[in-house]
């Protein structure tokens, strides 16, 4: 009876062990890598955990476009980036992709790819210059894209739409 005592608490401090290897081994990447790419639930997680005050959102949202994001990705190494991910309300598609970061060379990972630029022009959008580029993605949907400096940072906004929604939504992210 006693050799069944001590072989269930041999087996018991076994699994504990083995349970506190895998928690530590789970939270041991999150120590390392912090602040690299993940994902959030919300803008306001992202400004809480990484610390950071200026997120550029729109005030102005077309009505085709699901508010809130679908997607938040933001990492704080090796330099601030937030990218937002916004569907189209009927089809579910990504359709717009706001990204902001402290590197200008920062692109997102393509969730819309600009296939073949067809115009680009410097555009004037509150006092700030800004590069509208205009073409075509995959099934020659149109995409535009608009991008600039703000601050520290290089905002970047790519959609699948001719670019004059593009513009509204890019001037209300400035004050």
């Amino acid at each position: 009876m006693r050799k069944n005592v001590r072989g269930f608490l041999y087996f018991a401090v076994t699994i504990a062990i083995l349970v506190g290897v895998l928690r530590v081994t789970n939270w041991l990447p999150e120590v390392l890598q912090g602040g690299m790419m993940k994902s959030y639930g919300s803008i306001e997680d992202v400004k809480s955990d990484l610390g950071v005050r200026d997120i550029y959102v729109p005030s102005y949202f077309p009505q085709n476009l699901a508010w809130p994001p679908s997607r938040i990705l933001a990492q704080s190494r090796p330099f601030l980036a937030v990218v937002m991910e916004f569907t189209q309300g009927k089809t579910g598609d990504v359709a717009l992709v706001i990204s902001q970061a402290a590197d200008k060379r920062f692109a997102p990972d393509g969730t819309i790819a600009i296939l073949q630029i067809k115009d680009q022009v410097n555009y004037t959008l509150k006092g700030r210059t800004a590069l509208l580029e205009v073409g075509t993605c995959g099934n020659e949907i149109p995409c535009s894209r608009i991008s600039w400096d703000e601050a520290n940072y290089r905002i970047s906004l790519t959609i699948k739409a001719p670019p004059f929604e593009l513009v509204k939504i890019a001037d209300s992210m400035l004050r």
